[in-house]
């Protein structure tokens, strides 16, 4: 049985809080570059040079890349052969997004009650993922969502028979009708199959896939790339003012499902989908 303090918890969520929101991951920043060599408008060219420029900014002086620093969504990935001593898990993340709020100066979004809507002040609590998997490990992954993507994503209870081009055209009508609210050029998550709670979040995670992630099913790599390609035709383009980069990736992410369904879930993350993950 291997102990972590929850102190060491608290600790490290804050610390990537901070680095989240401020930092870009290196992938969707080479990315940028390489689609400013491709990009065939001259406004979506100067857009994409803006978008580096900010990142570059924000990571030297530690400043949020976007003013929405999103509601902290956290996943957890822990040994079953981990006790967590000196506190209870849950407090100590949301300690961990308090003070890497505060300490940061990130603008806190959440409010307590969906229907009155008083803000929490601090950013809490956060919205929290976990995985139990065998062994002694700790691994946490803090994705804070801005909502000007959040609130474009969609989920649809699809029938079987709908089959692929029934997947197809619900992720597209999804992209096409956010148009570009989302702050483009997007990453597309999408989840297939499970539950209508599983496919939202396998399309949540599945924005933790690298950009230049390739998937190992020949079926769903030749589906991403198609689904890549369709979009990046709608013209939507950089910060939506026109342009051949409205999405830098789709990445989907599969479960098992029940004989009768065939649940489909579009999230989509912002040019500043935000990630930053640390191990104990």
């Amino acid at each position: 049985m291997r102990e972590i303090d929850a102190q060491d918890i608290a600790q490290l969520v804050e610390t990537l809080c901070i680095e989240a929101c401020c930092v870009l991951p290196n992938d969707i920043q080479n990315k940028f570059k390489s689609s400013l060599q491709t990009e065939q408008s001259p406004l979506g060219r100067e857009i994409l040079g803006t978008l580096i420029e900010n990142a570059t900014i924000a990571k030297e002086e530690r400043n949020p890349i976007c003013q929405d620093t999103g509601m902290t969504v956290v996943f957890v990935t822990m040994g079953q052969d981990v006790h967590i001593t000196g506190g209870y898990i849950e407090d100590a993340i949301n300690e961990g997004v308090r003070n890497g709020y505060t300490k940061g100066y990130l603008r806190k979004s959440v409010v307590s009650d969906p229907i009155e809507r008083s803000n929490t002040g601090d950013n809490t609590p956060a919205i929290i993922h976990y995985e139990i998997v065998p062994g002694s490990d700790f691994h946490i992954v803090v994705a804070p969502k801005g909502f000007g993507s959040e609130n474009k994503s969609g989920l649809k209870m699809l029938m079987p028979s709908d089959g692929i081009e029934g997947i197809k055209k619900f992720v597209f009508d999804t992209i096409s009708a956010a148009g570009g609210n989302p702050c483009p050029p997007i990453i597309v998550g999408v989840g297939i199959g499970g539950t209508m709670e599983r496919a939202a979040y396998l399309s949540k995670k599945a924005l933790l896939l690298p950009v230049d992630h390739v998937n190992k099913n020949d079926t769903l790599a030749n589906l991403e790339e198609q689904l890549l390609t369709e979009i990046n035709q709608l013209g939507i383009g950089p910060a939506g003012f026109g342009g051949t980069t409205t999405a830098l990736a789709v990445n989907i992410l599969t479960n098992a499902t029940h004989i009768a369904g065939l649940p489909v879930s579009v999230n989509i993350g912002c040019h500043a989908t935000r990630h930053a993950e640390g191990k104990l």
